[in-house]
């Protein structure tokens, strides 16, 4: 597979996270990046996770793919007792394809950050072998774990709730230089002139009769 489709395995993260039984009936154990305490985390605490805050997950947001259109997605962990190492995203997109988001080439950002900026333009420029599609994809955010990790008391659960769409704005093309209606009927795209003068016409009218009505 191409590049673009190697941010979406999981990735050989320094740090680690497991549930082994700790000594108490009740709890269990993760360990934090090397050179860390490990953590008992009590059995009775929910799985941890991320909530996006941005952008906002109540309708499909789209971006453009242009010069300076930059996109940032933001978020909070929720119920993460142990802190990961590192966090990796990736956008998989409706045909298949996988492209690592951010500035990191393998789309990995610290355990700590709470946001990431995806200059989709430059990504473009830089891999003209794996174009990013006008197509609607799914932002996937996971721990060193990786993508298929098992929820686990207070440990990040991976995130695939945020969809968006990304698309590429079209050139201005002028109507002397041969520009068409693609959403038009036949006979005014091909007469967009004549479509204006009716236009115009029709705004005469209804002025006038307002006119007239003022004065009877």
């Amino acid at each position: 597979m191409s590049s673009a489709s190697s941010a979406a395995s999981a990735p050989s993260g320094s740090g680690s996270a497991s549930g082994s039984g700790s000594g108490s009936a009740g709890s269990a154990s993760a360990t934090n990046p090397p050179g860390s305490s490990t953590l008992s985390i009590p059995m009775t605490l929910p799985p941890g996770g991320a909530t996006m805050t941005q952008p906002p997950q109540t309708a499909t947001s789209y971006f453009k793919i242009a010069e300076g259109a930059l996109i940032t997605f933001g978020w909070n962990l929720t119920s993460v007792v142990a802190t990961p190492t590192s966090l990796t995203l990736s956008a998989v997109c409706a045909n298949g394809n996988t492209y690592a988001v951010g500035p990191d080439s393998q789309g990995r950002v610290p355990g700590t950050a709470t946001q990431v900026v995806w200059d989709v333009y430059s990504y473009q420029q830089a891999h003209p072998e794996t174009q990013l599609a006008q197509d609607e994809y799914t932002l996937h955010m996971f721990d060193e774990r990786g993508p298929t990790a098992t929820a686990q008391a207070g440990l990040m659960s991976p995130n695939t709730q945020l969809t968006f769409a990304l698309y590429t704005p079209q050139a201005y093309t002028a109507l002397t230089s041969g520009w068409t209606c693609t959403g038009c009927s036949g006979a005014l795209a091909a007469r967009p002139a004549a479509f204006g003068v009716l236009f115009t016409l029709l705004v005469m009218f209804i002025s006038g009769v307002r006119i007239l009505r003022r004065h009877l």
